[in-house]
């Protein structure tokens, strides 16, 4: 039985039709944040109660269809994906409701939710997922380090639906590790061996055909493609929920709400440090709020995303009025990243009470931004963050990120500030390089204490930058004090070098 929220390349057209349904469109979008887009002389953070009233977690009927109704049987030998597919119909048709996941362990293959549907998993519940990659075909359309295209269904999917969930106290196990999934990145420390095959190829291709305009129901990325599928990704919907669940061992991306309005993620706890494994990515997204989460990650903790180069471009549709509070960063490459598949912009994300202390996390915020992505990243505030250790910067700017300075497009940072900001150990208390036909400004770093800051401060070609009532290492600071030269490139980070630039496309064919 097909989930009529399955696309496949026949229906790529028909599908698309969605946007035109209001189900997140650029033009809604600037219309409907354009007085949030300009400054006011108030406090910025007075706009986060007039966001957090439009996300409201979607209310679903209380009806339930336990999974074992319909064929699900525990254990983890026996595949349930029919059976979870005919819990999901059978609740459609009542009108909606839960869909339970009792104590136990269930195999399944991809699950693809429908409007009004709860995923709940029950206190002792485990979904775990077949490691099989034919079994997330037929291909659909999703969203791949920023580029769209026809691909490995992510394991939890939905397309354009409304009022969806995944909610409770069980855990998702993607069961992903050195001998599955995780060897397609290509690194031989995720368990790749020379002459075996992995993503270098196809990721190389695929950016390639997004830089020619390749129509996207003819970039086809299954069999033999070695692209890995995200954990959970909600696609043009409205009223998203994940809340309470543990996620471990995913192929890569675990939460990758796309093109979506009004979502939640609460209370979710994510243990997962395979390749590129970022626990929260919201990509061209409207009303977001992250909270109480916890993040052990083996990439970015959270990751906000606005589309890649020509096909973010394309899309043209920012990330924006994203709220982060109370969340807890155990490891990763960044604490709260924005980039580097950015180029439809990112604005309004504020940041608070959070925890971050890792010798393994590297930075606490992070821009990653390039010539070829392009993009303006605005009104970013951060406050009442507790850092205990970063092993490279608490604020970082990196517009060298991939192919750096070269290309036509100008990336855009501005409007920044850190506020109440501690740390007890870090390299740098800010890295920001920006370099001609680039722009870093408007960066307030106010009453923050940088202790432990083995080297100084990095500001290449900022503009604006103010202290107010800075410390580092126990001494006052101000925008021109304690700045170093930056380091040579052979002294970068292994993470800064982790991701393959694909080839630059041919100025003919850039838009």
């Amino acid at each position: 039985m097909t989930s009529p929220n399955h696309i496949n390349r026949r229906d790529f057209l028909r599908a698309a039709a969605f946007a035109g349904a209001g189900l997140i469109l650029p033009a809604g979008l600037a219309a409907g944040c354009a007085s949030l887009g300009r400054r006011s002389s108030g406090d910025a953070w007075d706009q986060v109660p007039a966001i957090l009233a439009r996300i409201r977690p979607p209310v679903f009927p209380e009806r339930d269809f336990p999974v074992t109704r319909f064929g699900a049987i525990e254990g983890g030998a026996f595949e349930c994906t029919r059976a979870i597919r005919a819990a999901i119909d059978a609740c459609v048709a009542a009108g909606g409701g839960r869909v339970v996941v009792p104590a136990g362990r269930f195999l399944t293959g991809p699950v693809h939710l429908q409007s009004k549907v709860n995923l709940h998993l029950e206190r002792g519940a485990t979904l775990a997922f077949v490691r099989a990659p034919g079994a997330y075909l037929p291909a659909v359309l999703t969203r791949w380090e920023g580029v769209e295209m026809m691909g490995y269904s992510p394991f939890i999917y939905a397309y354009g639906q409304q009022d969806v969930a995944i909610t409770g106290e069980g855990t998702l196990d993607g069961q992903a590790n050195h001998g599955f999934w995780w060897p397609w990145n290509g690194r031989p420390q995720y368990g790749w061996r020379e002459g075996t095959p992995s993503q270098r190829e196809p990721r190389a291709r695929l950016m390639q055909m997004a830089e020619q305009g390749v129509p996207v129901e003819q970039r086809v990325f299954t069999s033999g493609s070695q692209l890995r599928p995200q954990f959970i990704q909600p696609y043009r919907c409205r009223n998203v929920l994940i809340e309470g669940v543990t996620i471990l061992n995913s192929p890569m991306w675990e939460i990758h709400p796309v093109l979506c309005q009004n979502v939640t993620v609460r209370n979710v706890t994510i243990d997962s440090h395979g390749p590129n494994n970022d626990g929260c990515d919201p990509e061209s997204c409207r009303d977001v709020l992250i909270e109480g989460c916890t993040f052990d990650t083996g990439d970015d903790c959270i990751a906000i995303k606005s589309g890649r180069n020509a096909d973010g471009r394309r899309i043209h549709v920012p990330t924006e009025n994203v709220v982060i509070r109370n969340c807890r960063m155990k490891d990763g490459h960044g604490g709260v990243t924005i980039g580097s598949e950015i180029s439809g912009g990112v604005r309004n994300v504020f940041v608070e009470k959070c925890e971050m202390d890792s010798p393994q996390l590297e930075r606490a915020l992070r821009f990653k931004n390039n010539a070829m992505r392009g993009g303006v990243l605005e009104h970013v505030y951060m406050r009442d963050v507790t850092v205990g250790q970063v092993s490279d910067s608490v604020l970082s700017v990196d517009l060298y990120y991939e192919e750096g300075r070269e290309g036509p497009y100008r990336p855009v940072i501005r409007d920044v500030e850190m506020r109440s900001v501690t740390t007890r150990k870090s390299q740098y208390g800010l890295y920001m390089r920006a370099y001609p036909n680039s722009e870093i400004s408007g960066i307030r770093i106010v009453d923050c204490r940088f202790d432990g800051v083995e080297r100084g401060n990095v500001a290449e070609g900022v503009r604006g930058l103010k202290f107010d009532g800075v410390t580092i290492n126990g001494r006052h600071a101000t925008a021109t004090s304690h700045l170093v030269p930056p380091r040579p490139d052979s002294e970068r980070l292994p993470s800064d070098m982790r991701a393959t630039p694909a080839p630059a496309a041919p100025a003919a064919v850039r838009p």
